[in-house]
């Protein structure tokens, strides 16, 4: 089996750690072998956090630069931060949504304008599927469900080797019952939007 190696980043509180776990279990309940691996850094203060899944067979969680075959982007500009992790034949998945850091709220710096990102991105990767995966979860009724549009959103690339059924029952396991429909609904509206089907 080829091995797929898969780069989350995002900000603190976007749910890109769980994701890689969710995506994780799902390898498993496919009887495939994944590493993972996660560095929080300041996510309690809105910092960069990064995680990793190498799925089929890999003995190492590491990304080196250049190796990533999917980037997950949950942040515009965490995605140009993290475009050293790829190569030409790359997908990446980007949310549109700004999330901007702490020196911005308080005046220190200006957030730039994101809305040539995906253009920019799209010269540097094979493909790019680029969504504003809060308003999508907004659209679903969990506003904290960015991290399930997005996993939808890496579904319907077809990048990966795990089924759609993997997925759902990985989402399943991992979530609270109290949040388990509104999270299933999230992971669809990214299906669906990332297919053109929304």
């Amino acid at each position: 089996m080829k091995t797929v190696r898969i780069f989350f980043t995002g900000v603190g509180g976007q749910g890109n750690v769980l994701a890689s776990k969710l995506l994780g279990e799902a390898a498993l309940l496919s009887n495939i072998p994944v590493v993972l691996s996660e560095i929080h850094g300041m996510s309690q203060r809105g910092g960069v956090v990064e995680s990793t899944a190498v799925i089929g067979g890999a003995l190492s969680p590491v990304i080196a630069d250049g190796e990533a075959d999917i980037l997950m982007a949950f942040e515009p500009l965490e995605a140009l931060r993290a475009l050293r992790k790829i190569h030409r034949k790359s997908v990446i998945i980007v949310s549109t949504a700004p999330l901007p850091p702490s020196s911005v709220a308080t005046g220190q710096c200006a957030y730039p304008d994101v809305k040539g990102i995906p253009d920019f991105l799209a010269a540097k990767a094979a493909r790019v599927v680029s969504l504003d995966a809060r308003k999508e979860a907004e659209k679903a009724g969990n506003p904290l469900g960015v991290n399930m549009v997005m996993l939808g959103a890496l579904f319907a690339t077809g990048a990966l080797p795990i089924s759609k059924d993997a997925l759902t029952e990985a989402i399943r396991k991992g979530t609270k019952p109290a949040f388990l429909e509104k999270n299933l609904a999230c992971f669809e509206r990214g299906v669906e939007t990332a297919s053109g089907r929304k």
